[in-house]
């Protein structure tokens, strides 16, 4: 696990979300995967245009949602697009300073996304086997 996938993730403040909403944690975390579709797809678009106070709200939105499941690298770099928008806006400059910013924010949702699959999914198994348990699963899958 790289440097970035151990600090991607406050595994703390997630699994604290998912045990209060409970029941609801996964149909919310998938608005968390719509919006944040959404907002990537805002963002790029005003980029585009050059177009910094439409910048503003998607990423502002996106900030607010990443940080509540503790994808902390994902609103820090939505934050950080959200006050230079702010600042460009004021300064009525175009915001071409934050292409770079908007292409590192794309991968790092991606791969948030990924994460939280890996954690919310069933399937997974979630401890390492030990002892005779590894042996067989290994003989298993033919590496014995």
């Amino acid at each position: 696990m790289s440097g970035q996938e151990s600090s991607l993730i406050d595994w703390a403040m997630f699994q604290q979300v998912r045990a209060e909403l409970g029941a609801d944690f996964v149909r919310i975390l998938g608005y968390f995967r719509e919006d944040g579709a959404k907002a990537l797809a805002q963002i790029e678009e005003a980029l585009r245009a050059g177009n910094a106070a439409a910048l503003v709200v998607p990423a502002h939105t996106l900030k607010g949602e990443a940080r509540q499941f503790g994808a902390g690298q994902v609103a820090d770099s939505a934050e950080t697009i959200e006050m230079v928008a702010r600042r460009c806006v004021e300064m009525h400059q175009a915001p071409d300073e934050l292409i770079a910013e908007a292409v590192r924010l794309k991968p790092l949702f991606a791969e948030t996304l990924a994460q939280f699959d890996r954690e919310t999914n069933p399937l997974v198994e979630r401890r390492p086997a030990f002892g005779r348990k590894a042996q067989a699963l290994a003989e298993g899958m033919g590496r014995g």
